[in-house]
């Protein structure tokens, strides 16, 4: 299975004809946040696969369609916070945001906020181990894991949680963004434990 992962800022030559050319070898496509429903439509759309996401932290600058009933949600796509799904044999689960920098803001926990999430998520793990015979292959989430692939300022700084989630439910992945990549010696992709990690800004294609 192949998957189109994108994060945290739209690419013009996938925004454009360089999405038609990944048709043809695209099986699902997910967002780890900060993207603007308008881009991801026109993936999912384009690509004509299931798409799946996450919100980032920047939820009323780029993803907030803001209504009377709350926060709103792409047109297309399932919203993986909090959740599993069976995509064809490929489990996958997710939580968004990332560390509470700003107290009014939506999408950003404390690091016990994010223990209590990763904690609710936990049964629905431990009942793919019972049907499927594994805790879950893909974890998508906004924010890196501590100590991996994070900064030391607040706002970028990994959740700690997610590092219980990966030794405990050793899924294959941990797929994440908001940590932007200008430099070709920045460490994007790491080994831990059972979980290849990686920072899939701006796009990756990962092989599962």
């Amino acid at each position: 299975m192949r998957i189109l992962v994108v994060s945290d800022e739209v690419e013009p030559h996938l925004y454009g004809p360089g999405a038609f050319k990944l048709q043809s070898t695209t099986d699902v496509l997910i967002s780890c946040g900060d993207l603007p429903f308008y881009y991801l439509e026109y993936l999912a759309s384009t690509l004509n696969v299931p798409s799946y996401f996450v919100f980032g932290n920047h939820g009323f600058e780029l993803e907030q369609r803001a209504d009377e009933v709350g926060i709103a949600q792409p047109r297309v796509g399932t919203n993986l916070h909090g959740i599993t799904v069976n995509e064809h044999g490929l489990l996958l689960a997710g939580l968004e945001g990332c560390m509470r920098y700003n107290p009014s803001a939506w999408f950003q926990y404390s690091e016990n906020d994010m223990w209590l999430q990763a904690l609710n998520l936990a049964p629905r793990l431990m009942m793919n181990r019972l049907r499927y015979g594994r805790y879950l292959d893909v974890l998508v989430t906004h924010a890196p894991a501590f100590g991996i692939h994070d900064q030391p300022d607040r706002a970028h700084t990994g959740f700690k949680s997610f590092l219980w989630l990966l030794r405990t439910f050793r899924p294959r992945y941990l797929l994440h963004g908001h940590i932007h990549v200008y430099n070709r010696n920045q460490v994007v992709a790491t080994r831990y434990h059972q979980t290849d990690v990686i920072n899939v800004y701006p796009h990756r294609v990962i092989e599962v």
